[in-house]
């Protein structure tokens, strides 16, 4: 299974520990395309600042969800091998990856690279179907960051896009910030409980002892959805 989640825009800077090893990052296939933005940046100061495991520098609704240093020491081990963060800066790291504190959203473009999202989308294809192998990709980026990279082909059909609303009254309604917080709850279920769904209907039972769960088809060529409706 994959756990694709965006980074968070709240980060801990670690204040000492050595500096970022470009060489070292999950997936060497983005290393070029990690260089050429973080030369376009001017990224002297983050080549040089102290790094530390990714899933410590992010520290936003999300993370603080998910929790990490809770965990046990198996949940700890599932969420490190299936948990990826699609980023703007490095293409997609693991949790262990040691990173320094940055500021760059996806929405960015850079002079002479252009829009991040579309600089990323080859490089991303090209390893995430891979890291994927034949379990769930469980998508919970926000849609900026999903722009980054799409599944094809049969991937698509192993993929669950999740989405967050909040019910009132009978009526619904998309939930923004605190959707990231959900999302978190989400892949932290999944590691603590050890879930190894085939399907999309295999996760959204699972997922439903916990939450209140919808499965919804997609528009053609794209993942069914998987809805969290929370209480107005």
């Amino acid at each position: 299974m994959l756990i694709l989640l965006p980074p968070s825009e709240g980060k801990t800077a670690p204040r000492r520990g050595r500096p970022l090893d470009l060489a070292a990052l999950s997936f060497p296939e983005l290393t070029a395309t990690r260089e050429r933005i973080l030369d376009a940046v001017g990224g002297l100061d983050l080549r040089m600042a102290p790094a530390a495991p990714a899933g410590s520098v992010y520290s936003g609704v999300l993370y603080q969800a998910l929790a990490l240093a809770d965990l046990d020491g198996a949940a700890l081990r599932r969420a490190r091998a299936q948990v990826v963060v699609v980023s703007a800066l490095w293409g997609a790291v693991r949790l262990r990856d040691r990173i320094p504190a940055y500021r760059l959203p996806m929405q960015s473009a850079l002079p002479g690279l252009g829009p991040l999202a579309g600089l990323w989308r080859a490089p991303l294809g090209a390893v995430l179907p891979a890291a994927a192998r034949r379990g769930l990709v469980v998508d919970c980026r926000s849609t900026v960051y999903a722009t980054a990279w799409r599944p094809v082909g049969a991937l698509v059909g192993r993929t669950v896009r999740v989405r967050v609303f909040r019910e009132a009254d009978g009526v619904r309604t998309v939930v923004s910030h605190m959707a990231k917080h959900t999302r978190g709850l989400v892949a932290r279920e999944i590691v603590t409980t050890g879930l190894d769904p085939r399907r999309p209907e295999e996760l959204a039972e699972a997922l439903a002892v916990r939450f209140r769960v919808e499965l919804r088809a997609g528009p053609p060529g794209q993942p069914v959805h998987l809805d969290i409706v929370e209480p107005g």
